[in-house]
């Protein structure tokens, strides 16, 4: 009986954490009016400052607050700070959603374990701009899914949902706490194939078309490029060919050009 105990915990755990994998916090008045108005988002509660005056963006958020059910919280100024994580700029008001396609990584390996998927690993990426512009590219291409550690990248925010035009609400973000370990857990569990990108490398990205194993496209920090850690777990490297002695492209432009990569293929 308390082996059964212990594995009920145990699952009842994990799906909390689950669960609180696909929250996002959303601060600041024009955010939460956008996280509210999309369709695709689910608020679980809305946080309102008591010291907020009443104006036609805050009816507004309620309003939409409550059609979508939302629990509506009043707190002191301090309070909602803690919540938000930034006094500066929340305005008086956030709110906690839940999006559909915000998955852990393993619900993700779970759904997709046989299947020759294509995501793209974030290893350092800390501008928020290119953070939700590669998200706006990855939702709006062919890729099935983005892996953001929780530490060691930018984390969505006002700015990256700006940079993102909305599409941080619909789009396909596989959550971890580890990138690394999270790398080596799709190798193990879908023999997923890591992919660097290298201007040293003698293969170009179209050659990669062939493999038919599921992919994983790291893309490294916007300076340093991948971590040691995560380039020791590359299976293939490869390099975008360019002309007129460029050297290199923004992140957010390399994450377009792998998220619409498949449709020209020959």
């Amino acid at each position: 009986m308390a082996k059964n105990n212990s594995t009920s915990d145990s699952q009842q755990y994990l799906e909390k954490k689950a669960f609180f994998r696909s929250l996002l916090t959303v601060y600041g008045r024009k955010p939460v009016l956008e996280a509210l108005q999309a369709p695709e988002t689910k608020p679980i509660k809305l946080h309102l400052a008591e010291s907020n005056k009443e104006s036609e963006i805050i009816r507004e958020i309620l309003a939409l607050a409550e059609n979508k059910n939302a629990e509506i919280i009043y707190h002191t100024r301090q309070a909602l700070s803690r919540i938000s994580k930034n006094s500066k700029q929340d305005q008086g008001v956030c709110v906690d959603i839940q999006c559909p396609n915000y998955l852990t990584d393993d619900q993700f390996i779970s759904a997709n374990k046989n299947k020759p998927f294509e995501l793209i690993a974030l290893d350092g990426i800390s501008n928020p701009q290119n953070l939700g512009m590669i998200i706006r590219s990855a939702t709006a291409g062919f890729i099935d899914g983005i892996i953001l550690p929780e530490k060691g990248c930018a984390q969505i925010d006002p700015l990256v949902i700006k940079a993102s035009a909305g599409s941080v609400f619909k789009a396909p973000i596989v959550r971890c706490e580890n990138l690394t370990k999270t790398l080596e857990k799709f190798k193990s569990a879908c023999n997923a194939k890591i992919i660097g990108l290298s201007l040293d490398s003698s293969r170009s990205i179209a050659d990669i078309n062939t493999i038919n194993e599921a992919k994983i496209f790291v893309l490294g920090n916007e300076t340093s490029g991948v971590s040691q850690s995560t380039e020791q777990l590359s299976d293939y490297a490869v390099k975008i060919p360019m002309n007129n002695n460029v050297e290199s492209l923004n992140v957010a432009v390399t994450a377009a050009l792998l998220s619409f990569r498949s449709v020209f293929q020959s």
